[in-house]
């Protein structure tokens, strides 16, 4: 166990591709590098000091097309939080940026693997998940 945090288990708990039909697989293969992806991360308090994190990734088409795939993930860790930490901002900051960055190799995989099982084998993130930076802008 780190100093504050222990994560004791990982899963993918939701894990979601849809192609309504060949024409929408030809239309998305030319457009989806042009989809965002947007991460939400909701916990849900268990007990003893253990918490399920769960993060969400989408994959989706902001723009008005009519045909379009849709791609989502939650990727669940339960995470044991030490009895030192009492602290609000210190147990934000183990959810949203210190769990998060060490399941970020397992997140980006688990997600890539899909689409890439998808039809979308030349998918790749442009920029690595970088929630220390995502989390000091949040806090600014």
């Amino acid at each position: 166990m780190t100093d504050r945090y222990k994560i004791i288990g990982r899963y993918i708990k939701d894990l979601s591709s849809e192609t309504k039909d060949t024409e929408t697989y030809i239309f998305v293969k030319d457009r989806i590098l042009k989809y965002q992806l947007n991460i939400n991360i909701n916990t849900k308090q268990l007990k003893d000091k253990l918490i399920e994190v769960n993060t969400i990734m989408k994959l989706e088409d902001k723009e008005e097309a009519k045909k379009k795939s849709y791609f989502e993930m939650t990727y669940t860790s339960i995470v044991k939080i030490s009895e030192d930490v009492k602290d609000k901002q210190e147990l934000e900051k183990i959810i949203l940026c210190d769990v998060q960055s060490k399941i970020t190799p397992n997140l980006e995989k688990s997600f890539l693997d899909m689409l890439h099982n998808s039809g979308y084998p030349n998918m790749k993130f442009e920029k690595k998940l970088d929630f220390e930076q995502l989390y000091k802008q949040r806090i600014n």
